[in-house]
């Protein structure tokens, strides 16, 4: 079996891809994340997903070229229009979810898995979107004590208490929101060649 490599050391994107039961190792990629100026959230997503695949998969050793590997990327916008990153603190995690109170967020999921061996590119990107709930500061003020989401787009930890601030959730992936979309992800290994689940297709 090719070794699959996680192009990620986000501890979200490992336990998803974990669920699959297949053995992976992570690699940091090391990519410039500098927002290029008049890209949508969707191409930011999905420009990255790829550098961190192409990033990891170029580093690899000729040995290795058959190796498949999995870039992921994600962004969020409030509205359609203001984009929402991560918050990285208290205050600003605050900010982003009074913004967000009874209003519609959207990220963009983006995947890329990559094989240097043969030139394989399968590239998709998967959409979520969230309302939240009428939120007041002290529903808020005990969520982030709870969970400290300032690692989360949008600091809505939704497989963890966020999902309590949320009224509905409209997406063809429920992973996806978490950052790693396994159906998508499912897919294209079936297409690569490795099947998910002992030889189903």
């Amino acid at each position: 079996m090719p070794a699959l490599i996680l192009a990620s050391t986000s501890p979200y994107r490992r336990e998803l891809l974990g669920r699959l039961g297949l053995p992976f190792e992570t690699v940091a990629p090391q990519v410039d994340e500098t927002p290029i100026a008049g890209e949508t959230p969707a191409a930011a997503a999905r420009r990255l997903a790829r550098a961190k695949a192409e990033a990891v998969a170029a580093a690899l050793p000729a040995a290795r070229a058959d190796a498949l590997v999995i870039g992921s990327d994600q962004t969020a916008t409030l509205d359609g229009r203001r984009i929402i990153g991560k918050p990285g603190g208290h205050e600003q995690a605050r900010a982003q979810l009074r913004a967000a109170s009874g209003r519609e967020m959207v990220f963009h999921t983006a995947l890329a898995l990559l094989r240097r061996s043969d030139g394989l590119v399968d590239e998709q990107l998967v959409q979520t979107r969230v309302r939240f709930r009428e939120l007041s500061d002290t529903a808020i003020e005990a969520y982030l004590t709870a969970e400290r989401p300032y690692d989360c787009a949008g600091s809505a930890k939704a497989e963890g208490l966020g999902i309590a601030l949320l009224a509905s959730l409209d997406g063809p992936d429920p992973t996806a929101l978490i950052g790693l979309p396994l159906i998508a992800l499912t897919g294209a290994l079936c297409r690569a060649g490795l099947p998910p689940i002992g030889g189903l297709r």
